[in-house]
């Protein structure tokens, strides 16, 4: 499985004290895929730092850059599929260039996805992914490859 992971849901995933780490700690482990762009991380950094701190943001980054479930991606056009913030465009670009199966989030900008005939996005709130996630998890654990 391939996704990219909304801001918003990489703050909630990293803190080893969350109730989320497994997610994190699943990425990981390769038990999935995560889409990224140099403007995605540069985000990614940005937000860690504002909530925890830089040395937790660079230790985050460092990491995910080492982990070969990481695919980066830089693309070549602006597709502008979110009209209401600009700003997230970034995010539906690298899904298209890294033909992500899903964007995870729960930002409601995101929401009219579904509808847009092409280029097709998958689009799953951040409770629906942490459940297919664990299904499929169970399905390799049960299928070892």
């Amino acid at each position: 499985m391939r996704v990219l992971l909304d801001t918003n849901i990489m703050l909630v995933i990293t803190p080893y004290f969350s109730a989320y780490r497994w997610v994190y700690d699943s990425l990981r482990d390769g038990k999935f895929e995560l889409v990224v762009s140099t403007e995605i991380l540069d985000e990614y950094a940005e937000l860690l730092e504002r909530q925890y701190s830089v040395a937790f943001a660079d230790r985050t980054l460092l990491a995910l850059d080492n982990f070969p479930t990481l695919i980066r991606v830089e693309p070549a056009f602006r597709l502008l599929l979110i009209p209401d913030d600009p700003d997230d465009n970034k995010f539906t670009d690298a899904a298209v260039v890294g033909n992500a199966d899903y964007i995870v989030t729960n930002d409601g900008h995101f929401r009219h996805l579904p509808d847009i005939p092409f280029p097709k996005i998958g689009l799953l709130t951040f409770d629906t992914f942490c459940q297919l996630l664990k299904e499929h998890i169970a399905k390799q654990d049960y299928f070892p490859t």
